[in-house]
């Protein structure tokens, strides 16, 4: 790990065994999307010829009618509402994020779905102008009680889909879709970690946010996808809101790199991050009194996590054990949201070639156990 771009600045790298996180910065990047980015920042270019190419790719990728990129998925919320609100108008978008020139501005999500990823969703709806209206309770909300929210100020429906929210209980992405149908209203879909580009389109989506940076691979970027006129509207915050959104050539590049080498991947990087875990797996099952075993991801994407469960025997709990990982040099960053209920999980997706052996020598020096 040492010698670094980042030793040089005074900052320790890290050990990612938490997966695609915002705050461990993403994904590493393929050697191929890094040296685009290295070739685009090296010449000018119309920016806006590019961002309308990378759209027009995008859209096909997806099957969307349109797609614009972002700088992120949780940018692509807040334009999604924007674009909903405002439109086109270029009065009303100069007006963001107050929209009291129209009463026609409640974003109707079930309490689930009210999650909080590093920011609030429903602050990313305020953004844009719009009020959430948020529906039920955080684990029992029925298909009526969001049909019944929506009303004469609706302006959109939000449906979040993620790790962060509540599954239990929650109303299913169909029966949304059937609302937005039945009502003409919008869906919006945060999708920012989701593998599948073409699923929430299909399935009835107005407008789908992904990030760029997560499942696909690429550096920090996202794109919203779906029907072209409220693509247009993202597209024309520009000149608002999204101002401080905007991308750089060099996202861009490096994106649309990503995205080509995420398509062309296929199954065949599910199959060998899957086998990774199996590898991880069947090395702590070395170490007495640590329970490990394989975990579906729990928002029913195909990763396959390896689960450790510290016995009472070893004297440490969950939490204590990804607190010192994370505490060793190199720190190790776990994926600890289950940590409070004595689990802690290892994503494979970010682990570089040799990780699993280092990890497997840390656990066992923590635990004592030889």
């Amino acid at each position: 790990m040492a010698g670094s771009i980042y030793e040089s600045f005074g900052v320790s790298t890290v050990i990612n065994a938490s997966g695609k996180m915002t705050h461990l910065g993403g994904s590493v990047l393929s050697s191929r999307v890094a040296e685009a980015m290295r070739q685009a920042s090296q010449h000018h270019v119309d920016l806006e010829e590019l961002l309308v190419k990378a759209g027009a790719m995008v859209a096909e990728a997806t099957g969307a009618e349109a797609a614009w990129l972002t700088t992120g998925a949780a940018a692509g919320i807040a334009l999604s509402v924007a674009a909903v609100i405002a439109g086109t108008d270029p009065h009303r978008i100069s007006l963001l994020p107050d929209a009291s020139f129209t009463n026609q501005r409640e974003v109707v999500l079930q309490a689930g779905h009210q999650v909080n990823f590093g920011a609030s969703v429903t602050q990313m709806i305020r953004l844009g102008g719009g009020m959430p209206v948020v529906v039920g309770a955080v684990n029992a909300t029925s298909r009526t009680q969001v049909a019944s929210a929506v009303g004469s100020n609706t302006a959109a429906i939000l449906f979040v889909q993620s790790h962060h929210a509540v599954q239990k209980g929650a109303v299913a992405l169909r029966d949304f879709a059937t609302i937005a149908r039945d009502r003409g209203v919008p869906l919006i879909v945060d999708a920012a970690a989701e593998e599948d580009l073409r699923a929430y389109v299909a399935a009835g989506a107005d407008v789908v946010t992904y990030s760029g940076g997560k499942a696909i691979g690429g550096p920090t970027s996202g794109f919203v996808a779906g029907r072209r006129d409220l693509i247009d509207g993202v597209r024309a915050q520009g000149r608002g809101i999204g101002r401080p959104m905007k991308v750089s050539k060099e996202q861009v590049v490096g994106f649309l790199t990503a995205l080509q080498e995420y398509l062309a991947a296929g199954d065949e990087a599910v199959v060998h991050r899957n086998q990774r875990s199996a590898y991880l797996a069947e090395l702590l099952m070395t170490i007495p009194g640590l329970g490990v075993g394989l975990e579906d991801d729990e928002a029913g994407r195909a990763i396959t996590r390896v689960a450790l469960r510290p016995e009472p025997s070893l004297g440490i709990t969950a939490q204590e054990l990804a607190e010192q990982l994370a505490a060793g040099s190199p720190s190790i960053r776990v994926r600890g949201h289950q940590a409070n209920l004595g689990t802690i999980l290892i994503d494979p997706r970010e682990l570089t070639p040799g990780a699993e052996e280092i990890i497997v020598q840390r656990v066992r020096a923590i635990v004592g156990r030889s």
